[in-house]
């Protein structure tokens, strides 16, 4: 399967012969970036904001998911778990989901902003690629998220929701989550490809350039 980030929270997921899956999308004018021009079948809105739930950008969705359960779409798998739970009246609930590519599994922890409990883990399953915040703002920092990932122990980490030229919101750099993970500078990668025998043995970190929808 081919994983692509547009920037902020939004990836799109594809795989042949399966239904194709988009992440919070993001109205540019909040988020920054490119107005988005994207297809899919399947929109997961993690919560409702503007960075997160313009599901309007793309074109021929089908199924728009904004909250838990499990749902069986095109071939896909899904898994909708809610965590953050409120604990004042504003705090936004969120839901990460994961998706099963015939065995393979990607999880989009959207804007979680605290520790999921070791249920909520439990939930979510084996994951093979965590797409995870790591900027802060409403989302995790570069601690929570680096023991995020070492509770999840996926195959492969993508960063999300952090500081670049075409973001307008206000994140930390990703280079906090790097040094977090005991990583130097890595180069970013156009696009992520899965398969089942890629998948490494311990936990990589793999830092995705933002493409234009």
């Amino acid at each position: 399967m081919e994983i692509t980030w547009y920037g902020h929270s939004c990836f799109r997921l594809a795989e042949r012969n399966f239904a194709t899956v988009v992440t919070d999308p993001f109205d540019s004018k909040v988020a920054g970036y490119e107005p988005l021009k994207i297809k899919g079948e399947i929109v997961t809105l993690s919560h409702d904001a503007p960075g997160h739930n313009f599901s309007e950008a793309v074109k021929g969705a089908t199924h728009v998911l904004t909250g838990a359960g499990e749902f069986e779409i095109g071939g896909v798998f899904i898994t909708a778990v809610q965590t953050d739970g409120v604990k004042k009246k504003e705090k936004v609930r969120n839901t990460v989901y994961v998706f099963d590519y015939d065995g393979i599994t990607v999880a989009h922890l959207g804007d979680m902003q605290q520790i999921p409990s070791q249920s909520e883990i439990e939930l979510l399953g084996t994951v093979n690629v965590a797409l995870v915040p790591v900027g802060g703002g409403n989302g995790l920092n570069a601690a929570k998220a680096a023991e995020v990932v070492s509770m999840l122990e996926p195959n492969i980490v993508v960063p999300m929701h952090y500081a670049t030229p075409a973001s307008k919101i206000k994140l930390d750099e990703l280079n906090k989550f790097l040094k977090e993970m005991g990583l130097g500078k890595q180069e970013p990668q156009p696009f992520l490809k899965v398969t089942r025998t890629s998948l490494p043995a311990e936990t990589h970190v793999v830092v995705l350039d933002y493409q234009k929808g």
